[in-house]
């Protein structure tokens, strides 16, 4: 079954995908960071979410964390073609384009990018999301 991309759905899916997955792949450097997601299709049109990956492995929820080290806003295509397809690209092209907006260590951000995405667990994230 699909769900749309950060619905409650997905997240629980895919929360579970990763608990089955018993932490494979790396986290990349240990970082808070929080997330806040616009241009939403669906809701109040704004998703405020984190990612924590101080424990070694990555740990993503809705809300938002104490004292991150960094505060990440992006729009959903950027942040499905990241999360979802896995690509390293899009993050670039879309700093570059300005898309994506860092308040804090940015190089607590940068370092997730050293992380090893699990090849299958991607690939069934991938399948658990809607087009």
């Amino acid at each position: 079954m699909a769900y749309q991309f950060l619905s409650d759905e997905w997240v629980a899916a895919a929360r579970q995908l990763r608990e089955e997955a018993g932490g494979q792949g790396s986290a990349g450097a240990p970082v808070k960071m929080n997330l806040v997601i616009t241009d939403v299709p669906f809701g109040e049109g704004t998703v405020e979410a984190h990612m924590d990956s101080t424990s070694g492995e990555v740990d993503m929820d809705f809300g938002h964390l104490e004292g991150p080290d960094v505060t990440v806003t992006l729009d959903y295509t950027t942040a499905k073609a990241m999360m979802v397809d896995a690509d390293p690209q899009a993050a670039m092209q879309a700093f570059m384009a300005g898309k994506i907006k860092l308040q804090g260590d940015m190089t607590k951000a940068l370092a997730l990018q050293s992380g090893t995405p699990d090849p299958e667990l991607t690939k069934k994230i991938q399948e658990i999301t809607a087009p």
